[in-house]
């Protein structure tokens, strides 16, 4: 079970050169992809789940030609958008069910009783007749979530899936995520680094329409090991580190500035040897392209 790109591109009628030579191959588990907003992600997102057409280039999902197959694609997809909207005056029992539906589960037994388990699974069995206008933004995205699970997709697509969840939702649904990620493809498209290196056994960082860095995120990290160096300054001090080091973050710590910086050998005795995360290499590729 694998998803293949192949050399993709796409270019908006504005000249927005949206994705650029694209080409991963994904297997089964957790995928992360991550890449600061605008950076490509949505784009790809929608091209894989055939709601927009490449300009060149392939994507193959189990044999499938997505291009030329998009409702072979489908029957087989749960997606789960960046901006997802739901119809306002229907409870998210009823809108499931009509969803479970049109997905081809046709016995209505059958059919209440994947709706019951999906509510179950998202936490939101409780509200289960309360319309979904009524809903908070955490919940819509948990009912989202719970409609992308329909038919125990093979491919599963999650663009900024976190968004509106609060800790305790957004820890249940990384536990949800790792759990399909067993038995399906599952890509998780974000800008936030934590979701990446908690979830994902493989990852790719995407700029300017571009994959920049693929990897485990674990090794990603690794690379970085011995070359990172952190130092607390003022922040009127910043301008000069900038110019005489490589600066590729800051954050204050404490009331202070605290700057990471890239280098082969210790800058000089003020600076600490820093242990490397992901986010320090996301900041080191943001800061090359």
């Amino acid at each position: 079970m694998n998803l293949t790109i192949e050399n993709l591109s796409k270019t908006y009628p504005n000249g927005v050169k949206a994705l650029q030579d694209v080409s991963l191959t994904i297997g089964k588990g957790m995928f992360g992809l991550l890449g600061q907003n605008g950076a490509g992600k949505s784009t790809l997102m929608r091209t894989i789940a055939t709601l927009q057409d490449a300009d060149s280039g392939t994507i193959y999902f189990n044999g499938i030609d997505v291009a030329k197959e998009p409702e072979k694609l489908r029957k087989t997809l749960g997606y789960l958008p960046q901006e997802f909207g739901v119809y306002p005056n229907v409870t998210a029992e009823e809108l499931l069910s009509h969803i479970a539906d049109m997905k081809g589960i046709m016995q209505k037994g059958e059919r209440k009783d994947t709706v019951e388990a999906l509510l179950q699974k998202v936490n939101l069995y409780d509200a289960r007749s309360k319309k979904l206008d009524g809903y908070s933004g955490g919940m819509k995205q948990r009912f989202g979530i719970a409609q992308a699970l329909i038919g125990n997709p093979d491919l599963i697509i999650v663009d900024e899936p976190t968004a509106g969840l609060d800790p305790m939702e957004r820890n249940r649904f990384y536990n949800l995520l790792s759990e399909l990620g067993e038995n399906a493809v599952v890509i998780l498209s974000t800008h936030i680094v934590e979701d990446v290196s908690t979830l994902c056994t493989d990852m790719a960082i995407i700029g300017n329409g571009k994959v920049v860095l693929t990897g485990k995120p674990q090794e990603v990290e690794e690379s970085l090991r011995g070359k990172l160096y952190e130092v607390p300054i003022r922040k009127e001090q910043l301008p000069d580190y900038q110019t005489n080091y490589k600066v590729i973050s800051q954050r204050f710590f404490a009331g202070k500035m605290m700057i990471t910086v890239l280098a082969d050998d210790v800058p000089s005795g003020e600076f600490d040897a820093k242990a490397p995360s992901l986010e320090d290499a996301y900041f080191k590729i943001l800061s090359e392209n």
